[in-house]
């Protein structure tokens, strides 16, 4: 009787300790888990995203030569060809464009830049979706409408005649 008594004891003991061992196992993979995640930046009161510094380089062909590379450069957060197409096809009464237009960035605001004599420059953008759109007037026009995914810290966007949307002759 002893032997059963003592038996069930060491059977509870057992039982107890891989208890508290499962709880343990399962609190200490928790805490770990947790330490890995990213931390918040501490200086900004909204989210961790920080912006990407995105160079905008404009890379011309030889045959252009002689044009001024200092040119105006627009970032928007949305394709603003399609948005404008998609606002002209269906009036909606009563609503001015620009607001149809804000509407559709989600509360993100327009970027504009302007290139310097060597055709570069650098802006600080948020992360995600934007579309690149610039003009480069000469003797034969180039017009970019180029989209762009932006992450990380730093990316470079070239803009070359054969990432150009359309290519017009001057008269």
């Amino acid at each position: 009787m002893r032997d059963v008594e003592s038996h069930q004891i060491f059977y509870r003991l057992v039982t107890l300790s891989l208890r508290v061992a499962l709880v343990l196992g399962l609190f200490s993979a928790g805490w770990l888990v947790y330490h890995k995640l990213p931390r918040p930046d501490v200086n900004s009161a909204e989210s961790p995203v920080r912006d990407t510094t995105l160079e905008l380089v404009l890379r011309p062909s030889p045959e252009i030569g002689g044009v001024a590379l200092d040119i105006a450069i627009e970032l928007y957060p949305v394709d603003i060809v399609a948005v404008r197409h998609e606002y002209f096809i269906e009036r909606r009464a009563g609503k001015r464009f620009d607001d149809f237009l804000n509407e559709r960035m989600n509360g993100r605001t327009p970027v504009n830049v302007r290139l310097d004599r060597q055709g570069q420059t650098s802006v600080a953008v948020s992360p995600g979706n934007w579309w690149v759109h610039a003009v480069l007037s000469g003797a034969e026009d180039l017009e970019w409408r180029l989209p762009v995914s932006v992450s990380g810290l730093k990316q470079t966007v070239e803009l070359t005649p054969h990432n150009a949307y359309t290519r017009t002759k001057s008269f």
